[in-house]
């Protein structure tokens, strides 16, 4: 059964996004299991899921909620994607991919933010 949120770009690249931390996860340090891999992948999750429950929502007020609350948890990633660079736990470009990811996440999630506020205010 094809869902409402299915359809959305945002959601289905921020799907991609969460294969693609998952991936660049498991070459982390094994004592960074519980610690930094678990919040990236809870950060990621939380991009698609949010989307997707906005979308199930009865109004655009209640899905541009959700829409917020999945850019922020897309930031949070953002910045521990900084931090797992700092700490060098990135090999062969993953990095760079991950931000480009984010990157267009991001850009997708904000365009619909903007129509749903439209929407909202007429």
């Amino acid at each position: 059964m094809k869902q409402a949120h299915h359809n959305l770009e945002a959601w289905r690249e921020a799907l991609a996004l969460v294969k693609a931390v998952y991936s660049a996860t498991s070459t982390f340090p094994r004592n960074e299991q519980f610690c930094l891999t678990g919040q990236m992948r809870r950060a990621a999750i939380s991009v698609p899921s949010n989307i997707a429950e906005g979308a199930a929502r009865a109004s655009s007020r209640e899905f541009l909620k959700f829409l917020v609350i999945a850019r922020g948890s897309l930031m949070e990633l953002e910045t521990q994607l900084w931090i797992a660079k700092e700490q060098g736990y990135f090999t062969d470009g993953i990095e760079r991919d991950l931000e480009v990811r984010v990157e267009k996440v991001f850009a997708l999630i904000s365009g619909l933010i903007g129509a749903k506020r439209r929407a909202v205010s007429q």
